[in-house]
């Protein structure tokens, strides 16, 4: 029964994957997720729901925009089999918990984050203050009101963190080194995990960042490479490995 529950959970995401892809693009463009049909980002024709089954149209189409025949961004696959796997993931992780719902919200915020903000550079606020208040909620059901109140000075302290990290960098490279979006992504992750793991999580995001931005500065001459990707690859792998503060600390100690 468990390996069904996986399976449905997989099914559920690339459902929303889908969805999570849309909202992150039309929100980056001012638009509303709500309003329209999708359509062709080439020939701008309006798409019919058999054009957009998870993977599967992706796959009968081989890649390919059914009326102008130029190829379909790999961006949409790619979120709707993530957002598949995170969903798998954060059942097989929690169960049936309240856990499994911020697990759930946490795969989705990642989800729509990193289409918007690798495909347009930006992080729209209006995901951001979505899930604060989701989050906010959550961490005073799931810790009570004193869990909650440090769940909100964690975020706090990890947005004057970011902040103040952003002002040095600016002020060293003489010019923007860190999105502001970036630094209001760190007090929303702040509300889910303490602000140590918030640490590790910026520097477990610059490490994995560095030999990929090296790479595409020498392939494309690319100076403007967006961080928020990294950062939530970062995120997912501090959040689902569950590892915590003390856990770390006590790994130190055996050095």
């Amino acid at each position: 029964m468990e390996v069904v529950y996986i399976v449905c959970f997989f099914i559920i995401g690339l459902v929303f994957g889908s969805f999570f892809c849309c909202v992150g693009l039309r929100l980056s463009q001012g638009e509303k997720f709500t309003k329209g049909r999708s359509v062709c980002d080439n020939c701008h024709h309006e798409l019919a729901w058999y054009d957009l089954i998870p993977i599967i149209s992706y796959i009968i189409l081989k890649g390919r925009c059914r009326y102008c025949h130029k190829k379909i961004s790999l961006l949409n696959p790619f979120i709707e089999v993530v957002t598949g796997i995170l969903f798998s993931l954060s059942y097989y992780s929690f169960g049936f918990s309240l856990e499994l719902v911020l697990a759930l919200c946490v795969a989705s915020l990642a989800m729509i984050i990193f289409s918007s903000d690798l495909t347009y550079m930006i992080i729209p606020d209006e995901v951001l203050i979505f899930f604060s208040i989701v989050f906010i909620i959550l961490e005073f059901l799931l810790k009570g009101i004193s869990g909650g109140l440090l769940a909100l000075l964690s975020g706090v302290s990890l947005f004057i963190f970011m902040f103040l990290l952003m002002k040095l960098g600016n002020a060293l490279f003489k010019k923007e080194s860190l999105g502001g979006g970036d630094v209001k992504l760190f007090f929303v992750l702040g509300l889910v995990i303490d602000p140590f793991l918030g640490l590790v999580t910026i520097f477990l995001a610059s490490f994995i960042a560095l030999p990929v931005s090296l790479y595409l500065l020498y392939k494309n001459k690319e100076h403007m490479i967006p961080f928020g990707p990294f950062i939530l690859v970062a995120f997912l792998i501090v959040f689902f490995s569950k590892i915590t503060t003390s856990e770390i600390f006590d790994f130190l100690t055996l050095f």
